[in-house]
């Protein structure tokens, strides 16, 4: 009865069971996974946020495919103001979520079968957007020596005949590194020798750990390139849903490109008037919330040192920016394994490495976005393991 592209394993995995056992027997879990930056503990200006959804405007039924131009110039004031980078608001497509802009340039670029190359380790959301949109992803290694380096000759390797893009998370989740400046001019070879698109995810662009605005995929001209992101994590706001498209590259590849985009923005209208009307109060909330945010993943990075510095056999890896860090640890146990024992004799919640295609055992995931408190304590429970 049912698509074979909805044929996923849909039965719990062993740490959802301890997860509802755990929660079930009462006992306060620490949670080292935390991704939902509005119970992260935050600031938020509540009344300006609620002030911006109730704009009159919103009563008047205005069908823009490509988005209120509205909305679509804050888009591009936050990229000059952030970053200095100069984008024309007529390149913009505005989406629900980058979710949704994904499964928009699958389609634009994809034929049932057609291939994309992937991160790996990355976040697990592409294969079910790729499932949805009948594409095949093709994953090329990130390889790990004092950093994170993108493997030039394993993406040689699988590139195909049916290959349409490469996907490029910047920075990576989880593993919190960049995309360089000189791996970026590699990758725009790589690209046009195969005359291939690139999807670049930013959407943790701004979360540098050093504080230094890093360079947009939006400037990137010399291939076609989809650079995608929103005020899910720009303001810490994943309840309201703005994301965007920004397409760049060579001039007649992006008018085609725009074109065929804003049919398919057209058959959907998806978005709603009054978050497009917000959109510009949304942006600006970044001004307050990102300082904090920083603030707590620094800080709770400098503590996952100091307890590491402690002992001597767990150690993170190198992260640049992002919510997350990677620990690495003995290879004792599978990271099911590990994971479970550390929820239910710890009340410890974390993330096995394999969740995000880490390729062999011995990683766990850990938020920086959980409060201090919390990840303090949640940290010296790990490491007594």
């Amino acid at each position: 009865m049912f698509s074979n592209r909805t044929n996923w394993k849909l039965t719990r995995n062993r740490l959802t069971e301890a997860l509802e056992e755990v929660r079930s027997s009462g006992a306060r879990i620490l949670d080292l996974t935390l991704s939902n930056p509005t119970r992260a503990g935050l600031h938020y200006d509540a009344p300006q946020i609620l002030q911006s959804l109730a704009s009159p405007y919103s009563m008047d039924y205005d069908p823009q495919p490509k988005g209120l131009p509205s909305a679509r110039a804050a888009v591009a004031a936050y990229h000059r103001t952030q970053r200095g980078t100069i984008l024309d608001p007529e390149h913009l497509i505005l989406t629900t979520s980058t979710s949704e802009g994904y499964s928009f340039v699958m389609r634009l670029l994809c034929n049932p079968g057609d291939e994309l190359l992937v991160p790996k380790p990355s976040y697990p959301l592409f294969e079910f957007l790729a499932d949805l949109q009948d594409v095949t992803l093709v994953p090329y290694p990130l390889i790990y020596d004092h950093g994170w380096q993108m493997d030039f000759p394993s993406l040689q390797k699988v590139v195909t005949k049916r290959t349409r893009g490469v996907v490029v998370v910047h920075p990576n989740n989880p593993t919190g590194s960049y995309v360089h400046s000189h791996e970026q001019e590699s990758l725009n070879r790589f690209c046009h020798e195969h005359e291939l698109a690139i999807i670049a995810d930013e959407v943790f662009l701004d979360y540098s750990h050093d504080r230094v605005p890093q360079q947009s995929f939006v400037a990137n001209q010399d291939v076609l390139t989809f650079t995608l992101s929103g005020v899910s994590k720009i303001s810490a706001l994943p309840q309201m849903k703005v994301a965007w498209i920004a397409t760049s590259g060579p001039p007649a590849q992006v008018a085609a490109a725009q074109a065929r985009l804003e049919v398919i923005a057209d058959t959907y209208l998806s978005m709603n008037a009054p978050i497009q009307w917000a959109t510009p109060a949304l942006l600006e909330q970044r001004k307050s919330i990102q300082p904090q945010l920083l603030d707590r993943t620094l800080a709770n990075l400098a503590e996952l040192d100091r307890q590491l510095a402690a002992q001597k056999t767990c150690q993170r890896l190198h992260v640049e920016g992002g919510w997350y860090a990677v620990l690495r640890v003995p290879v004792t146990q599978t990271g099911d394994e590990l994971a479970v024992d550390l929820l239910r004799r710890k009340s410890v919640l974390v993330h096995p490495g394999h969740f995000y295609d880490f390729p062999s055992d011995g990683y766990l995931v850990l938020s920086l976005i959980t409060q201090k408190a919390e990840f303090a304590e949640a940290l010296q429970r790990v490491l007594e393991m």
